[in-house]
């Protein structure tokens, strides 16, 4: 009987185990959530510091016109 009893113990740990790891897997791959706490810290970031989020779009911003212009006057229309 003690043996069953130790046996019934291990799987009941095994599973609350593998319950615990299968949880964590979701939360891992939940897109959703993710996507929510990273935009979270990202308004965060922008609101404690504006000054690199502003200084990177504008470099993003320059460095489109500039592939933009390049592609318009530029001598390739062969």
């Amino acid at each position: 009987m003690a043996n069953d009893d130790d046996i019934q113990s291990q799987v009941a740990r095994t599973r609350a185990d593998l319950e615990t790891t299968l949880d964590a897997i979701e939360d891992k791959f939940n897109v959703p959530k993710r996507v929510s706490e990273l935009s979270k810290r990202a308004q965060a970031s922008y609101e404690s510091n504006p000054t690199p989020w502003i200084v990177g779009a504008t470099g993003v911003a320059i460095a489109i016109v500039g592939v933009i212009a390049w592609a318009i006057f530029s001598g390739d229309d062969d």
